[in-house]
């Protein structure tokens, strides 16, 4: 027996499967959510894990509840059968990546319902989730930082309480709006040079290396030049939404979108034009066919 609080998961997909990995190798209790993809689900139960048909399931078993879903409207969803089904749940601790706004709406139905609502979004890739070593951005009082900050480390190499709830998405939101801001800066630096007799060889030989050179940079180039399909499982997509959520925030906060609305635009379009479900990096090929560059690399 063990005095671990049993741990519900819903959402295995690419960063989630290598968290609940962790959290049932580290000797919690865990129920994960039946999903229509076998692979983490069965690979889950190899190694200890119960599998969970429904979400009111995984409310009638669990302590504490992690929530690992594509936005708003199914953590929503979800947080509303886990309170309908009046079970054992008191912490659903959500790692999407969501609409601060949302979130503080659904932190205080929680509060009603006498469960305790926590934003803890992730940062990194599902390489450093498997590895337990995503960086973890908290929104919860002192107290529930603390209580569950064993939890998280299990999960995270670097895990900060970056305030109250709603804190977390807010600072995931400003984290991605950085790396997608590059993204698109990089795409269209690369456009530019291709169509003026640069290749993206070559710009990757100056900047690379260079003080403008970061690892979301690297990742994004081992695509380009790399030709790495991996590089960077993120998609465009996922990132057209991340830029909606922080667009509506910064209306919220009466701050001017300038710059933010045009990388959201610009990921829009990608999806647009059906590349919604190809990864990051592959925004530098939308952005140079759009300007009829058919060959950003060397001759």
């Amino acid at each position: 027996m063990t005095d671990r609080p049993h741990i519900g998961f819903i959402g295995a997909g690419l960063m989630g499967h290598g968290m609940a990995k962790n959290l049932v190798e580290a000797g919690y209790p865990l129920s994960v959510l039946a999903h229509r993809n076998r692979e983490p689900i069965e690979d889950l139960v190899s190694r200890g894990a119960g599998e969970a048909k429904d979400v009111a399931e995984i409310a009638s078993n669990a302590d504490v509840v992690f929530l690992c879903l594509p936005g708003s409207p199914e953590v929503e969803a979800a947080v509303d059968t886990l309170l309908g089904a009046k079970g054992k749940v008191r912490t659903i601790i959500d790692s999407s990546t969501a609409n601060p706004v949302s979130t503080g709406t659904l932190a205080a139905r929680c509060e009603a319902a006498g469960v305790t609502f926590v934003d803890a979004p992730l940062s990194r890739t599902p390489k450093e989730a498997w590895e337990g070593n995503l960086d973890i951005m908290v929104g919860a009082s002192e107290e529930v930082f603390a209580r569950l900050k064993p939890i998280l480390d299990v999960v995270g190499g670097k895990v900060v309480r970056v305030g109250e709830v709603g804190a977390g998405h807010t600072m995931k939101l400003l984290n991605n709006f950085l790396s997608l801001g590059y993204a698109s800066i990089y795409a269209e630096a690369l456009a530019i040079g291709a169509k003026s007799g640069v290749s993206a060889e070559v710009f990757h030989s100056v900047i690379g290396g260079g003080r403008m050179d970061c690892g979301f940079y690297q990742t994004f180039m081992d695509y380009v030049v790399g030709g790495n399909p991996n590089a960077h499982k993120f998609t465009l997509r996922n990132a057209h939404k991340d830029m909606r959520y922080l667009v509506s925030l910064a209306n919220e906060s009466g701050i001017a979108s300038n710059v933010s609305s045009a990388v959201k635009n610009g990921l829009a379009t990608a999806e647009s034009l059906g590349r919604g479900g190809n990864y990051l990096p592959t925004l530098a090929d939308t952005v140079a066919e759009l300007n009829g560059v058919t060959k950003t690399k060397g001759q």
